[in-house]
């Protein structure tokens, strides 16, 4: 056991702190100099195997090799990190789950376990996909430790406590039971079973998840009416993602094949945006390097897989935004391709996600600071600290990180965009609306022009319609309860004296408390305010008549024993007609009377 200090978290509030990456890395060197043999590092992404790489080569001595090991890395650098050690010399392989399966990394004694793991989140309340990092289950845990166990003895470090190992699920979820199924959802609708009907499960999809699917194939024009699109046929032969391969067949009708391969490449090439901005990472890859040569070998795969897309669905497909004329920079020819690179990603990834478009609250945070932004989805999420594009109002937001507790979704890619950009990507998402609310006790009426959930400009409008007035009445009581109503006088006391009757005789005499009232609200609540607006242009929430509107809610026939049942008086002995108070619902009913008015009673009135 290797736990890190108590002061150190595992996870925390933007992922795997530096300061446990530091505590692996010291772990990993600390093992090597107790045990023969080579050593394998296991952590959840490829930015924390980058983290760990760079601090053991820097604290190893240069007889050992620190090689990565990740999913990113090109076909040569992965069977580098395979390879059996050189004579005389030892390494250490850091590596993400790829390593976690049956192959053989020749020569390991040491595993370093991080017990991390990262695993595809289905957010189905906020129609939310991303990566969530999470603690290893026992049994991952226990086939990595096998790694150490190949070809001798070995041993492994596990970075956390017996507790937290004890605390960790036996075995992995199936990723079916939390991952986006939307590119599940599309290979049913190419074999014409759109809801998986009549095949046989080993774990059904969650039905949740597949309703989140079917609707965005739907929003996406790859289905229509349940049968899969000409152009969802087309997508659905990219070797891509739904989103990105669609994205890709609807910008090339403006920008062409090639570039708008190169700008999906940086999308499906899993590599890491700087500080989340795509466009620096467009930059990035124009210089050559390994990024460059990933970039470039995923942009020429996805240029051939494009190219032979089927041309109906090409034709079929929605017009692309278009694309104002990419300014010349002063450094000439290389820098226009990267400002022309960095302006089509922004329109790939907002036709990839356009409910992820999203619009900066308030102005540019202070240094140090994270912007916050609101999407059309109507999700806020946010960039990392001191991103450099927190000067952008706009964002075409393309990937997120989903950590559990954190109500905003952090920012892992994005591009800067303008707004008719984004009114363009989210065409479907604009909307120009009336609005009517009860605020502050008086009724506003205003003319809304939004994006989705992001709203645009608010205007005020003329007189609201009576159901307009009814909708917001009947809104503001389920926000506020039903206690903003006028209740004084004989509403009250009819109230109760129904209240009375449902507890004691049940139905059909209708329940009057809260709940009950709101659900039923169409029945007496609405009708009543539409009759007043409609008498009255200026509407006062005061002079409605709730008496009669609650009289709507009596039964019939019954209604005519109201009065015998519940008398809102009783005729004393003396001869007075005492009022019966009934008090609030639930309170037995009260007679307020001198005693020496009822000499002569035989019998207690109930």
């Amino acid at each position: 056991w290797a736990p890190p200090p108590s002061a150190v978290a595992r996870l925390g509030p933007h992922g795997v702190p530096r300061e446990f990456l530091a505590h692996v890395a010291a772990t990993a060197e600390r093992a090597l100099d107790e045990r023969p043999g080579d050593a394998l590092v296991f952590l959840p992404g490829a930015r924390e195997v980058d983290d760990v790489v760079a601090r053991l080569r820097r604290a190893l001595p240069e007889s050992v090799d620190v090689l990565p090991l990740h999913g990113r890395l090109p076909a040569a650098a992965q069977d580098a990190a395979l390879a059996p050690s050189a004579p005389g010399r030892r390494r250490v392989v850091v590596s993400t789950n790829v390593a976690e399966s049956s192959l053989t990394v020749s020569g390991v004694r040491i595993v370093v376990d991080s017990t991390l793991t990262r695993r595809p989140r289905l957010d189905v309340a906020r129609a939310m996909s991303g990566l969530v990092t999470v603690g290893v289950s026992r049994s991952a845990g226990i086939q990595r430790a096998g790694r150490a166990g190949r070809e001798g003895p070995g041993a492994v470090h596990r970075c956390c406590t017996p507790v937290d190992w004890a605390r960790s699920p036996q075995a992995p979820s199936p990723e079916i039971a939390s991952a986006d199924l939307t590119r599940a959802a599309l290979e049913l609708a190419v074999w014409g079973a759109p809801d998986g009907a009549g095949l046989t499960w080993i774990e059904p999809p969650p039905e949740a998840a597949m309703r989140v699917a079917r609707r965005t194939l739907a929003g996406l024009g790859l289905v229509q009416d349940g049968a899969v699109t000409a152009l969802g046929r087309a997508v659905a032969a990219l070797p891509a993602g739904v989103r990105e391969a669609r994205a890709l067949l609807v910008a090339a009708q403006g920008v062409g094949i090639r570039r708008a391969a190169e700008a999906a490449a940086l999308l499906t090439a899993d590599l890491r945006a700087p500080a989340a901005d795509l466009t620096a990472l467009a930059r990035r890859v124009r210089e050559g390097g390994a990024v460059g040569r990933a970039w470039r070998a995923e942009a020429k795969r996805l240029e051939a897989a494009a190219s032979r897309a089927d041309s109906a669905a090409v034709v079929a497909a929605p017009p692309a935004p278009t694309l104002a004329p990419t300014p010349v920079p002063a450094g000439g020819r290389g820098e226009v391709q990267v400002a022309g690179l960095a302006q089509t990603v922004g329109v790939v990834s907002a036709l990839a996600r356009p409910e992820w478009i999203a619009r900066r609250r308030g102005l540019a945070p202070m240094p140090g600071r994270s912007a916050s932004y609101a999407t059309v989805g109507g999700t806020g999420v946010q960039l990392p600290p001191d991103s450099p594009l927190a000067s952008s109002p706009w964002l075409a937001v393309a990937d997120v990180d989903l950590a559990p507790g954190r109500g905003d979704a952090l920012i892992r890619a994005a591009a800067p965009i303008d707004e008719e950009l984004a009114l363009d990507g989210a065409a479907p998402w604009l909307v120009q609306e009336e609005r009517t609310g009860w605020v502050g006790g008086r009724l506003r009426s205003e003319r809304v022009r939004r994006l989705g959930a992001i709203e645009l400009a608010v205007a005020p409008a003329g007189a609201p319609s009576p159901a307009a007035v009814a909708d917001a009445v009947v809104a503001a009581c389920r926000e506020q309860g039903p206690g903003i109503l006028p209740w004084e006088g004989g509403a009250a006391g009819l109230r109760a004296r129904l209240a009375l009757l449902h507890r004691e005789l049940g139905e059909p005499w209708p329940a009057m408390d809260d709940d009950s009232l709101l659900a039923r609200a169409g029945d007496w609540l609405a009708p009543a305010v539409e009759q007043l607006a409609a008498r009255s242009r200026r509407f006062d929430l005061g002079a409605l008549d709730l008496t009669t509107a609650l009289r709507a809610l009596l039964p019939w026939p019954q209604a005519a024993r109201l009065d015998e049942l519940v008398p809102e008086r009783i005729e004393v002995p003396s001869g007075s007609r005492v009022r019966v108070e009934y008090g609030a619902c639930g309170e037995r009913p009260v007679l307020a009377v001198r005693v020496q008015e009822c000499f002569g009673w035989e019998e207690t009135p109930r």
